[in-house]
């Protein structure tokens, strides 16, 4: 079938329906040096766009068209177009125009996994693309899974414990792009999967910019999953959806997440195993979000040179919980193939405010009944390593968190903590009556810094504001912790050393400041600040002893 010229092209449209639809045609995304651009429009290959006919042939016919062609941009016009499984190719540009919809088919037959793709956790697919350069979707248009078809109430199961049996993933994902390079997607608006919206596996080298995905009509719902990717970088966007947002899994290397919002049940930013380094997430919005808002679960794993900053969290859970086990469950895994002794270090949380509320609200726009782990209620940040490991060089510096309260004395009783590191709330589930601090409850850290930190409560708390157990190495300027009477005390620490405290404010009477717990206790040292509203400054339990701590008022 004949091909148009860019020239011819821009010919036949008029001045106003270019303003209006094809503006981003004539944009900087086609690169301007390039003498032609031949534009493929799928109506000339018979495509039908009644949302009744299926178009797969059609506008797969344009893509092969077109990449056989050396490249070009297979144009979406006007209309609802039917679809299965669709194969991108290099140097294809798809553009959806502003009225248009490419819209999944309701029926399983018509979706085959794609060619090439790793089964994983499904590869049934919508549009994919394997081994693909200078690959590009654009426009205002939007690509819609239609997966309330394919809803069965039945998840893929890969929650905590259920290692995926007798899950459901004969259902396809929006979008798969599996080692390709020089990737973008601009614009568009994705809705409805049936499954996961859009997967990255090994990819390098690409930008997401103006995407809005909202994906909240099946389980597992998720949004972005980046698989062992490099270069990534994901921009101006909006996320809501039903499970994870922005799922970071395996080796992923340079990534950055700029200038997005995000509202999900389940975690927004979700971290586990590989060797994941130099990932830097700022200006964000995350909203209605629960599950965890910041996630790090990681076992024989590699983790370094996170940095997230300038985040704004209201009405969130967690708000970030980081576990550390050291050990790989998954024998399969990527991850188990770390070369040397596994570690999590360089974590760093600048300029962070949060308003975390008391357990998950139902979002009324899904549709289903989700689950409530006991672990969600009441929740802290939480750091969590055991055994002979260590989450190490962690800061937390302008952080003012608000938390619901309503802490009970069962909850601050509560010493010993399960050597579980997995899902943030897991630990919390083997913990009858949950974590035993309203603000921070660290186990097994060396190299924690906060300056400038501020927890507070609505409702009465009788949890410590902070507990650390097995701490070293602290550096503390500047933190602001409301106090309680009735609670026990405002920190605990047991058996941590080399702890300095400087500038702490107590913005409410409580009954004791510190209460100092266990033999291994060394050099706890807490310098002035406004301590009077504290009624006692520190109890002595469980053999501590007056030599390990020094208070200087």
């Amino acid at each position: 079938m004949d091909q148009l010229s860019r020239r011819q092209w821009l010919g036949r449209v008029s001045v106003p329906a270019l303003t209006v639809a094809g503006a981003s045609l004539i944009s900087a995304k086609i690169p301007q040096a390039e003498s032609r651009t031949d534009v493929y429009n799928i109506r000339d290959f018979g495509a039908k766009g009644d949302g009744k006919v299926l178009d797969t042939n059609a506008i797969q016919n344009a893509i092969n068209t077109c990449s056989d062609n050396k490249g070009g941009v297979v144009m979406i016009p006007a209309g609802v177009f039917l679809s299965g499984t669709l194969e991108l190719k290099s140097n294809v540009t798809l553009h959806l125009s502003t009225e248009a919809k490419l819209l999944g088919s309701p029926k399983r037959e018509d979706y085959t996994a794609g060619k090439g793709i790793p089964e994983g956790n499904g590869n049934i697919v919508f549009l994919y693309a394997v081994n693909a350069e200078r690959l590009s979707i654009e426009g205002k248009g939007t690509i819609d899974g239609n997966g309330l078809a394919f809803y069965t109430g039945k998840g893929d199961n890969t929650g905590p414990g259920q290692n995926g049996v007798n899950g459901n993933f004969d259902r396809p994902h929006l979008l798969i792009f599996y080692q390709c390079t020089n990737l973008r997607m601009d614009d568009v608006f994705m809705a409805a999967s049936a499954y996961h919206c859009v997967r990255l596996l090994k990819c390098k080298h690409a930008y997401i910019d103006g995407v809005r995905i909202y994906n909240r009509v099946n389980k597992n719902n998720d949004g972005f999953h980046f698989n062992s990717c490099q270069y990534v970088h994901l921009i101006n966007s909006d996320v809501q959806c039903q499970d994870d947002a922005c799922a970071l899994f395996g080796s992923n290397k340079f990534v950055t997440v700029t200038n997005c919002s995000f509202s999900t049940r389940w975690s927004i930013f979700r971290f586990g195993g590989g060797e994941s380094q130099n990932i830097a997430i700022t200006n964000c919005l995350i909203y209605d979000t629960y599950g965890c808002a910041i996630k790090i679960s990681a076992g024989a794993a590699g983790i370094q040179n996170f940095s997230f900053s300038n985040i704004v969290m209201e009405n969130v859970t967690g708000p970030i919980g980081i576990g550390f086990s050291g050990v790989n469950s998954n024998k399969n895994a990527e991850n188990n193939q770390l070369a040397g002794k596994p570690y999590l270090r360089n974590i760093s949380f600048n300029n962070i405010r949060a308003n975390v509320v008391a357990l998950p609200v139902p979002h009324p726009d899904i549709h289903f009944d989700l689950h409530t782990w006991e672990g969600e209620k009441n929740s802290c940040i939480t750091l969590n390593a055991m055994g002979e490991y260590y989450i190490e060089d962690i800061s937390f510096t302008d952080v003012h968190i608000k938390y619901a309260g309503g802490g009970t004395a069962e909850q601050a009783e509560k010493r010993d903590v399960p050597n579980i590191a997995a899902e943030y709330f897991g630990v919390w589930d083997k913990t009858p009556g949950g974590p035993p601090a309203y603000g921070l409850y660290a186990r097994n850290v060396k190299g924690l810094s906060l300056h400038n930190v501020r927890f507070e409560f609505e409702k009465n708390d009788l949890r410590p504001a902070v507990v650390f157990d097995n701490v070293q190495d602290v550096s503390i300027n500047g933190l602001s912790l409301q106090g309680s009477l009735d609670a026990p005390s405002l920190l605990r620490i047991t058996n941590s050393k080399d702890i300095l405290l400087t500038g702490v404010r107590v913005l409410t009477p409580c009954k004791v400041l510190l209460s100092l717990e266990g033999t291994g206790n060394e050099f706890v040292n807490i310098d002035g600040g406004e301590l009077r509203k504290a009624k006692q400054q520190v109890v002595y339990l469980n053999g501590a002893n007056e030599k390990s701590v020094k208070v200087r008022l």
